[in-house]
């Protein structure tokens, strides 16, 4: 049975839960102090948790400390299908303080019909602030489709530095 690494960080947007494999990958993160629910988000079982310090602990507080980049440089693993995980990658290369919105990634990615599929893959992200969906938003730029609160988003894009 794999152990995987369970923290839980203060910052300013709320509690903030990291869990990662024995290689230090990011497997789940986000906002809430529900270990278990962010767990779940990878479906993960309690079981295989164990409390302790998390390696990506650092970029989460660097990002909070003004170092935006800090996240992409922290290996995250996800288990998903081809186009989930081509999604995720692609929301890895939107640069920090910019926007797309669902039918501009789909197009993107060569399947410009597929907002709705890119919108089902950011809601699937299990690694949340890692794998940068809060970057992505309505057709008509507004904020929608969070996990963790339309005011957390608005907060990590405004540290980014976009306008929103």
């Amino acid at each position: 049975m794999t152990t995987y690494t369970v923290e839980t960080l203060d910052t300013p947007d709320g509690p903030f839960t990291l869990v990662e494999n024995p290689e230090g990958a990011v497997v789940a993160a986000g906002w809430s102090a529900d270990v278990e629910g962010v767990a779940g988000r990878a479906r993960l079982a309690p079981a295989d948790l164990t409390a302790g310090a998390c390696r990506a602990s650092a970029a989460v507080r660097a990002f909070y400390a003004g170092d935006v980049e800090a996240p992409a440089r922290v290996p995250v693993a996800q288990h998903g299908t081809a186009f989930q995980r081509a999604v995720w990658t692609a929301l890895r290369e939107i640069p920090r303080g910019e926007v797309r919105r669902y039918g501009e990634l789909a197009a993107e990615l060569g399947s410009p019909g597929a907002s709705r599929a890119v919108g089902a893959a950011c809601g699937r992200n299990a690694v949340a602030l890692f794998v940068p969906c809060h970057r992505v938003v309505g057709a008509s730029g507004s904020l929608t489709g969070f996990a963790w609160g339309v005011e957390v988003k608005r907060e990590l894009l405004t540290r980014e530095g976009a306008t929103v």
